[in-house]
């Protein structure tokens, strides 16, 4: 089943912020990414101070994103299970006691080119634990017809920061050192952890018990590979950001070679920064009529073609607006295929299929940031922008066929799966498994293949709600009696499984019962693992 249609009257940019609670969310989101750009220009700048190794200079970008992709999956497991205001409000408290080492570092002038990279990949930490809980709060707190709007406002705070931040740590750096850079982040930390704390979310109801954390990282991998939208989403970001990352991880070079210091280099990222934003405000009415896909295509090319120009700029006034047209890409890339990945996902597995978008996303950008820094140290910068701008547009073009589209958006509503099944009638703990379920179906086997395509699409649904396994079986001596059969991990998976059941899936079981041609619905029946050495019976159940 699919949600209707969009208007065709696009929301405002602005129109999330007159909701208290996304206004309140969006400023802490706000200040909390001007302290990761303020931390990372003055890192980067920091370095140049430290080493001449041109690749010591890139990793910094490396070691702040890096942490994005190890880490993401469990941060996202966690923002699934754990109370989301306080697990929010934690990650600002650890990236303020970072920023605190950091500064006591640079005034006791302790800090070494290492020590700055192992710090820098402290501060990524926080990042990957705050940003897929962000993530899953936004679709919980506005409405779906502004939540494309609520995400260009996300860029737009992002890219706020580009500038406030580049701009504050700039000045501290050419005045008073970089000392004062992370001090002023860690006191930027403490007032957003004020402001998330204030915050009183609606908890999470259900009768169950949470989830385990590796069982959850498990089902929410399972979940985006059994999803073809998110696999295509996951792609493209990938490789968006294996291009993207070669003009900011060595812009501090090309400010450098323009004779420019440490305003030239701010100068640079505000610039970038302020093309994002701009675009960012009128991405709700461009994106009218124009699909993701088309917005993708654009954006990377776009974006190769404004690096060549930003490397090959004789002076900052053409750099300048080289930037911002890369900025405006940028925005515009980033924010379609966070699009994509979010009305892919159902609320349950939110933060962890945002944290995989992540890990993807800040994979290409970690692997991007050290693979054109070896380039450069090898050929030069010029030579290593241009083999980035050239892969992006190959790489679209190669997978052209893969859409981020797909199609109208899954409804992701819960609804109740079935009538109520039947009570057990032998006891049964918790935590026994695993569990099987069969149901039989009788069809016409002219249906067969129609009906085999529909099984397919089922599979992938049992699957990511979180089946162990999946299986379609047809019977030897009846033609057109089919057994399907899954596995889920134990008694409380079983039923956490049937909570998990969407619109989507109500839609795909009436295509499956379409099928069906016996007198009665097709049966059902539970069965749950037993020990070696004893017997129990089961109780069959009806859809």
């Amino acid at each position: 089943m699919t949600t209707p249609a969009p208007s065709t009257q696009a929301p405002s940019t602005m129109a999330p912020l007159r909701e208290p609670v996304f206004r309140m969310l969006w400023l802490a989101w706000l200040a909390a990414n001007v302290t990761m750009w303020m931390n990372d220009v003055a890192s980067a700048w920091l370095m140049t101070t430290l080493t001449d190794s041109v690749v010591m200079v890139a990793m910094v970008q490396a070691a702040s994103t890096l942490p994005v992709f190890v880490l993401g999956l469990p941060s996202g497991a966690l923002a699934d299970i754990v109370d989301r205001r306080r697990y929010f409000a934690v990650t600002q408290l650890w990236v303020a006691i970072t920023a605190l080492v950091l500064s006591a570092l640079v005034f006791a002038g302790g800090l070494n080119a290492p020590l700055l990279l192992a710090l820098t990949f402290a501060n990524g930490i926080g990042m990957a634990m705050r940003w897929p809980v962000f993530a899953a709060i936004v679709p919980e707190v506005v409405r779906r017809e502004h939540l494309s709007a609520a995400l260009a406002l996300n860029g737009i705070a992002m890219n706020m920061s580009r500038i406030v931040g580049p701009v504050v740590a700039g000045a501290l750096l050419a005045s008073v050192g970089s000392q004062y850079v992370f001090l002023l982040n860690a006191l930027l930390s403490i007032t957003a952890f004020g402001i998330i704390l204030r915050w009183r979310s609606q908890p999470r109801v259900s009768a169950l018990p949470g989830e385990r954390f590796f069982g959850a990282m498990r089902v929410g991998l399972q979940h985006v590979l059994q999803s073809p939208r998110m696999r295509v989403v996951l792609l493209r970001i990938f490789g968006f950001f294996l291009q993207s990352s070669a003009l900011l991880a060595l812009l501090p070079l090309i400010a450098r070679r323009l004779a420019g210091g440490a305003t030239t280099f701010t100068a640079l990222l505000a610039a970038m920064g302020a093309g994002a934003v701009v675009t960012a405000l009128f991405l709700p009415r461009l994106r009218r009529g124009v699909s993701r896909d088309t917005f993708v295509a654009w954006g990377t090319g776009v974006h190769a073609v404004a690096a060549l120009m930003a490397v090959l700029a004789p002076n900052i006034w053409l750099a300048m607006p080289a930037c911002a047209l890369a900025g405006m890409a940028w925005i515009a890339t980033a924010n379609s295929l966070t699009l994509a990945a979010q009305l892919a996902l159902p609320n349950w597995v939110r933060a962890r299929g945002m944290s995989i978008y992540q890990m993807a996303l800040m994979g290409g950008s970690a692997l991007g940031a050290a693979l054109w820094g070896y380039v450069a140290s090898v050929s030069s910068v010029t030579l290593s922008v241009a083999a980035a701008a050239t892969l992006g547009p190959l790489l679209l073009a190669l997978t052209r066929r893969l859409s981020v589209d797909g199609g109208l958006d899954v409804d992701h509503t819960p609804v109740p799966p079935m009538a109520r099944a039947p009570e057990p009638v032998i006891d049964i703990g918790p935590d026994e498994g695993p569990v099987m379920v069969t149901v039989e179906y009788l069809i016409d086997p002219a249906n067969a293949a129609a009906f085999n395509e529909v099984m397919q699409k089922t599979r992938r649904a049992r699957l990511r709600q979180g089946a162990l396994s999946w299986g379609l079986f047809r019977d030897t001596t009846l033609p057109g009696r089919y057994i399907e059969y899954f596995l889920d991990e134990n008694w409380i998976e079983h039923q956490r499984r049937l909570e998990r059941f969407s619109a989507a899936d109500a839609g795909l079981r009436e295509r499956r019962l379409a099928f069906h041609v016996g007198a009665d619905e097709p049966r059902v029946q539970r069965y749950v693992g037993e020990p070696m050495g004893g017997q129990r019976t089961v109780s069959p159940g009806r859809t």
